[in-house]
């Protein structure tokens, strides 16, 4: 989820498109519709309750569970392969974030939603579909270098999180520059050799990421989201 994205460039007239402009051209409207969300303003306006935060990273929990562990299964994959990073890997940061928010027992005290459970089963499909892994890695982890910056700051200015404790999620020192590695992010997906079959592919499948995250996020609002 990003919370500031820049708006879509256009290509200049006779210049072929870049596919990283393509991606996200067609999921404009659902990368919005998900940052517009009432449980996203919530959060960013520090106006959700604590709860609320502690439910989204357990949310994250089960999902990158699942992202990542397909993503170890594509490692070798020409297509998948190629966005392979283990340093941006998630669950050893979420982990300590719930063990600073829920303590020692956060395993047994943590369930995955229906629309988290909806959303973690369609990533364990994409093991057989390369072009659908990325387009979930793509989803996650772009809005995680970018808008998440702006959550991190959120939540540790709402609720007294300091020293990365209960926001380490966010952090991600290990990329270095994080301008730098979305721009080397944008070149892979340029540089991706589909047909036109496999990127319509990978772009309707990035469409449906937006949709299942913005359903996990209309779960946690009806619990925890104040009212309008």
């Amino acid at each position: 989820m990003s919370a500031t994205a820049e708006a879509p460039s256009t290509a200049a007239p006779g210049s072929p498109e870049l596919f990283s402009e393509r991606l996200k051209a067609a999921t404009w409207s659902d990368h919005r519709a998900a940052e517009d969300h009432g449980f996203t303003r919530a959060l960013l306006d520090g106006s959700l309750p604590l709860a609320g935060y502690t439910e989204m990273v357990a949310q994250h929990y089960f999902a990158y569970a699942a992202l990542e562990e397909v993503g170890r299964r594509l490692s070798d994959d020409p297509v998948a392969g190629r966005f392979h990073y283990p340093e941006l890997e998630r669950l050893p940061a979420l982990v300590r974030d719930l063990e600073h928010l829920l303590g020692p027992d956060w395993r047994e005290r943590i369930s995955p939603g229906p629309a988290t459970r909806t959303y973690a089963a369609r990533i364990e499909q994409m093991a057989g579909h390369p072009e659908g892994f990325v387009a979930h890695h793509y989803t996650r982890y772009m809005g995680d270098v970018s808008g998440g910056q702006f959550i991190r700051r959120a939540a540790a200015g709402a609720y007294g999180l300091s020293d990365g404790a209960g926001v380490a999620f966010y952090v991600f020192d290990a990329l270095g520059s994080l301008p730098r590695f979305r721009a080397g992010y944008r070149e892979r997906l340029d540089s991706l050799d589909l047909d036109e079959a496999a990127a319509a592919r990978l772009v309707a499948e990035t469409r449906l990421a937006y949709q299942l995250n913005t359903e996990v996020f209309a779960d946690l609002g009806r619990v925890h989201a104040p009212a309008a």
